[in-house]
């Protein structure tokens, strides 16, 4: 059964995480890396630049950033106190130098036009209101600088062969999220909030994760399997607000574990990229 870390379920102030901060999220989290999830900012990347790496998670893409622009400031924000310490102990491991404080994207704790790049990794789909986030990155943004954010978009995961039972798991991640006031969608609504923060250029661009390999077939079901069963944070919410039963979460683990044996099965996921300039 999964764990939760902190008990909380607070994204940012007034927000539900669907997702949790349980250790099944973290092991997720713990995987992502500047090639798998910030290819499309790389280029951008240079030694000396300031960075603010808004809800960093456990910090492994931060660590990256750090060893990338440094000596240039680092500062990455989390909500969750104990993911904070984390955050913290990754960069130390990494030995870089990165501030890893407690902080809301609704109201960044940094004077306007501080940073040359800010950036949010899987952060805008959880938020009520993403286009007022967008507009606090922006604030703190310097004018020559970057905002970049990337974003899944679970409606048009694809999954091979047909799973039923992974159906139901995404018709109930989706209810979940519009109960949470979130956009599960994100990927494909990026450019839009984009562009209603008032940024004056916004490219666009998409990149996708892909689960084939035995190995990543694997890790990919197992993941959803624990982050479907009962005591996790995103079970617990289906179970609260009504959409599955204890029942049904443990089908939908069955339902992963059924696809991940499948030698011809693949699971492609797909996200959204912007680079915008205020």
């Amino acid at each position: 059964m999964a764990v939760l870390i902190g008990q909380t379920r607070w994204v940012s102030d007034g927000d539900t995480y669907t997702h949790g901060h349980d250790a099944a999220v973290l092991r997720s989290h713990s995987q992502r890396s500047v090639e798998n999830s910030a290819a499309y900012l790389r280029p951008h990347l240079r030694r000396g630049q300031s960075l603010l790496d808004v809800g960093c998670g456990p910090a492994t893409i931060t660590a990256e950033f750090a060893a990338i622009v440094g000596p240039g400031q680092v500062v990455g924000i989390e909500m969750n106190d104990d993911i904070v310490e984390t955050a913290r102990r990754t960069c130390a491991d990494a030995g870089v130098e990165v501030e890893v404080r407690r902080g809301d994207v609704y109201a960044l704790e940094s004077d306007d036009d501080t940073f040359d790049v800010v950036h949010a990794h899987q952060v805008l789909q959880h938020l009520s209101d993403p286009v007022k986030a967008l507009r606090e990155m922006r604030r703190v943004c310097r004018p020559d600088g970057l905002v970049a954010c990337r974003d899944a978009d679970y409606g048009s995961f694809h999954w091979w062969p047909p799973e039923p039972r992974i159906d139901r798991w995404n018709d109930v991640y989706h209810r979940v999220t519009v109960h949470n006031r979130a956009q599960a969608d994100a990927g494909r609504w990026l450019r839009s909030w984009a562009l209603s923060a008032g940024f004056a250029e916004v490219d666009t661009s998409g990149s996708m994760w892909a689960f084939a390999t035995a190995e990543q077939r694997s890790w990919w079901a197992e993941l959803w399997a624990d982050r479907s069963s009962p005591g996790s944070s995103f079970a617990d919410q289906a179970i609260e607000y009504g959409f599955a039963t204890e029942a049904d979460l443990a089908e939908i683990g069955a339902g992963f574990s059924a696809w991940a044996a499948d030698d011809r099965a693949v699971f492609f996921v797909p996200h959204g990229e912007i680079l915008c300039r205020p």
